[in-house]
């Protein structure tokens, strides 16, 4: 739902109804993952996406009836057959969509969601997509770290699903829940879909160069908040990097340093140092390659080239790192994709992050057989 946000709650603050399709489970190749949305405006107007194209026609048929008739409906789309009309999936897949109204009177707290988001706060949304009773389809529950917002329809349910909710939160994890019709564990009967908006992953450059300006921009394009910091104001300036969400002007080990004591790092952080000078990324990796537990990055990388490769690794191992810490880190930067400019080579340096978060090969596909979606995350 974050990608549509900014269109469901126009409606919403217009006072309107819109109709909100969302994928809560697949199976097998499905397109999309749980989570993505499409959302339908009275007018007719379509943002985002669930299916990539594939049932996107049937399932507006479905949401512009769900705005008129005010009652959610869960759909199930499977392989369409040879009918060129028909509705499927041609990659062989399965998804259920979760179409539902969306007003001021069904969803009262989407305005305070929309806040935390924007705020990087963590919340939960849990609504309910499958119960006997079907007045209670469509009820939800907004779970916070230290508080909740609506009901399910039984406090033993609220209680149970809350708990739930807080777990696939602190896991950055969307999933389909599976109850009584009461919330017992250990039960089925109510299906609730719980959509996590942990704060979006962050990026940290290191070293306002061209190269940053371009890596901050495929940052932030992959859904990264992009911090850009160098101890050189001149070249530390708001106007080189617009794509950063913060430019920050400071020695980078001590930054990095101070993020990580305020909680700031975590498993889904991604540090690029792309200063070429030893001066800064020496120090700044021994702070980052020495994170441990709840704030070891996922991803640290270092610009440079094969001579200047091997004079850091010698400084690094002169400074009492171990080769277990310098296993962690990726270096010469980036995947071998050929790329010569900066906006090339932040491609590359994208595509090997990606790579890494999902355990993907950096492979061509024609040379590799089975899923080509990636299940789980790796870091």
């Amino acid at each position: 739902m974050r990608d549509i946000l900014d269109e469901l709650l126009a409606v919403w603050q217009a006072d309107g109804t819109a109709g909100l399709s969302t994928v809560v489970r697949t199976m097998k190749s499905a397109p999309r993952p749980p989570g993505a949305a499409m959302v339908v405006s009275p007018e007719g107007t379509v943002a985002g996406s669930v299916s990539g194209g594939c049932v996107e026609g049937a399932v507006y048929e479905t949401a512009t009836e769900v705005i008129t008739g005010g009652h959610p409906e869960l759909q199930r789309y499977g392989v369409s057959d040879d009918d060129a009309f028909s509705v499927g999936l041609t990659c062989g897949g399965i998804i259920d969509i979760f179409t539902e109204p969306v007003s001021r009177n069904t969803f009262p707290q989407l305005q305070a969601v929309a806040d935390d988001i924007a705020a990087h706060r963590a919340v939960a949304v849990a609504t309910v997509i499958a119960h006997p009773d079907p007045q209670r389809v469509g009820r939800r529950l907004i779970v916070r770290k230290d508080d909740r917002e609506g009901s399910l329809g039984s406090a033993r349910a609220d209680d149970a699903v809350a708990d739930d909710a807080r777990g696939l939160l602190l896991a950055g994890r969307t999933a389909v829940l599976t109850y009584g019709p009461d919330g017992q564990r250990q039960d089925a009967g109510m299906e609730v879909f719980v959509s996590s908006f942990a704060p979006r992953p962050r990026m940290l450059v290191f070293g306002a160069i061209d190269f940053a300006a371009a890596l901050a921009q495929q940052g932030a394009f992959l859904g990264y908040r992009v911090t850009v910091c160098d101890a050189r104001p001149v070249f530390a300036t708001p106007a080189r990097f617009p794509a950063a969400e913060e430019v920050v002007v400071d020695w980078p080990h001590r930054y990095l340093a101070a993020q990580a004591e305020q909680g700031n790092i975590d498993g889904r952080t991604a540090i690029c140092v792309l200063t070429h000078d030893p001066k800064f990324d020496v120090p700044v990796l021994e702070v980052a390659l020495r994170l441990s537990g709840a704030n070891q990055p996922g991803y640290i990388g270092v610009m440079g080239s094969r001579r200047t490769h091997d004079d850091r690794m010698t400084r690094l191992r002169e400074a009492g790192l171990t080769e277990t810490e310098l296993s962690r880190l990726a270096s010469p930067i980036g995947l071998d994709l050929g790329a010569r400019t900066p906006e090339e080579t932040a491609v590359s340096i994208a595509a090997e992050i990606i790579a890494r978060r999902w355990g993907g090969r950096g492979r061509p596909l024609t040379e590799t057989d089975g899923r080509i979606h990636h299940e789980t995350e790796s870091v």
